[in-house]
């Protein structure tokens, strides 16, 4: 009878390590098809008057729109699509000390506003400077508000 559960034991593990493989292996799928043609940035985001829990993510841009993806999900459509017409920058700050381990080491966080209301997005510096040289950088004669 030992045998049998020692089999039974070893297939259970066998498949378990099967199923966390697969599973590593569609999120670095989902990244690099996320990742392949450029322009995206890691960035947190949080609704501040939701849960406020800042969820890890990947921004795209994509011409006049960021869309923001959830690191751990399977969905390849965006969660959240912020349009740079409209877009306001109401406040800019360093994360707080609760906040520092849920975020990079050197983040800045933006509370924007958009038509799809508040949200915050927290950025490493390089990748800051970069979203406010996007927002900045619409075509002439484009309203920003």
């Amino acid at each position: 009878m030992g045998e049998y559960l020692a089999w039974d034991i070893g297939g259970l593990l066998a498949v378990v390590l099967v199923a966390v493989l697969a599973a590593f292996a569609l999120l670095s799928l989902r990244r690099w098809l996320l990742e392949r043609r450029g322009g995206t940035v890691e960035c947190s985001l949080r609704d501040p008057h939701g849960r406020g829990v800042w969820r890890l993510g990947i921004g795209r841009y994509n011409g006049d729109e960021l869309l923001w993806f959830a690191i751990f999900g399977i969905r390849l459509r965006p969660r959240r699509v912020v349009h740079r017409r409209g877009l306001v920058v109401s406040g800019r700050r360093k994360p707080e000390a609760e906040e520092e381990a849920a975020l990079q080491p050197d983040a800045g966080i933006l509370e924007i506003q958009d038509g799809n209301g508040t949200v915050e997005l927290a950025m490493s510096g390089a990748a800051l400077t970069g979203f406010l040289a996007w927002l900045e950088a619409a075509p002439p004669g484009t309203p920003l508000a």
